[in-house]
């Protein structure tokens, strides 16, 4: 009996070493804050900065088509432009080529 009783105390405090070790090495891998999360973070930063680049390539376009329409430097040719997408209208001597909605020209 003193046998086991020493034996347990031996092994109690290793054993809980472990465990709260254990414990630990669990959440830096896999917790809030751990490297899985850490890897899945980055992936979900270069993604949205992927998302920032096309949004701001898709603002640059409409302000360079702004600065087209602007009444100090107008640009005859896309006012022209602008005028007929949004009246829907096409002079006699033109020829309209339809596309599909989903596909955009510009």
């Amino acid at each position: 009996m003193r046998f086991i009783k020493r034996v347990i105390n031996a092994l109690a405090l290793p054993v809980v070493f472990l465990a709260v070790s254990g414990y630990f090495v669990w959440h830096a891998m896999h917790g809030e804050r751990g490297l899985i999360a850490r890897e899945q973070r980055i992936a979900e930063i270069a993604a949205a900065r992927a998302e920032l680049a096309r949004a701001e390539a898709e603002r640059d376009a409409i302000e360079r088509r702004v600065t087209g329409l602007r009444g100090d430097r107008l640009d005859r040719d896309q006012l022209d432009e602008r005028a007929r997408a949004l009246l829907n209208m096409a002079g006699r001597d033109e020829i309209v080529v339809p596309f599909p909605a989903d596909r955009r020209l510009y």
